[in-house]
Parts: C-alpha cells; structure tokens; sequence
C-alpha cells in the first residue's frame, strides 16, 4: 500500500525500524493482529496515512494476559497534534477489555508520552520500559 510504504519510509529515514518489522511481519504471517484482542489501528489525514500502532498479545510473556503496545509511529508532520495520543488510547482502550496488563518498549525520547498516558516506568526487564496495569473487571 504507497500510503504505508511513504510512512515506512519516513520512519527509516528517522532511525526506527519499526514499520519494517511491522512489514515483514505482515509480509510472512507472522502477525497478521489476528489473535483474540489483538488489533492494528491507522488514523489518516485524508489519503495519507498519519500514522499507526498496534496491539498484540506480548510475545515476551507466557500467557494471554499482557497485551503489547507495538510499532507506535507518527509522521512528523503529524506530531504533537494528539494524534499519538489518540492511537495509544485507542490501543489501551482495547486491551483493558482483554488484558490485566499492557506494556511497550519505547525508545528514550518516547518516556514521557508514554508516562503522561498513565504508563509506569519499568526497570530491570529485557523487553519492557513501560507498562499499564488494569483494575479488576478490567
């Protein structure tokens, strides 16, 4: 699709990979966002595609109960008008339907977006720096 493959390629441009792997992943099968609660969302400003992140069942854990922020990416020309913001609740709203827990590994610059959403910081794991914890009856 040229609208994902312009944000893909913007995203390279930038340093993150994320959207290749997302690509790749798609590509192979390997995740296609089909397993129960799982999700991929796309917000777009008219025909281009503004940015995307998705949901999955964390790999990294055994079990169905963490869900996993994955690949958040937001065209510059995009940024810093909510539409980050939007996504990420999205994807929170979602998984607190599925999942006691969600997490995400962002990157360093990313901290403290994912802080000002309610995420708590976490130290001393591999694949994770943030994470948010549902209530019960989540």
């Amino acid at each position: 699709m040229p609208a994902f493959d312009a944000l893909k390629e913007e995203s390279q441009l930038e340093g993150y990979w994320m959207l290749v792997r997302l690509a790749d992943s798609w590509a192979s099968g390997r995740n296609k966002f089909l397993k129960r609660g799982e999700a991929l969302y796309g917000a777009w400003h008219g025909r281009e595609l503004a940015g995307v992140c998705g949901l999955n069942i964390d790999p990294y854990f055994e079990g169905r109960d963490h869900g996993r922020v994955r690949h958040l990416f937001v065209s510059a020309r995009h940024r810093r008008t909510g539409l980050g913001r939007m996504l990420v609740e999205t994807v929170v709203e979602r998984a607190r339907h599925h999942f006691a827990v969600l997490n995400t590994r962002a990157p360093q610059e990313a901290f403290g977006f994912y802080e000002r959403l309610g995420f708590q910081r976490v130290a001393g794991e591999d694949f994770v720096t943030h994470r948010m914890i549902f209530g019960k009856g989540g």
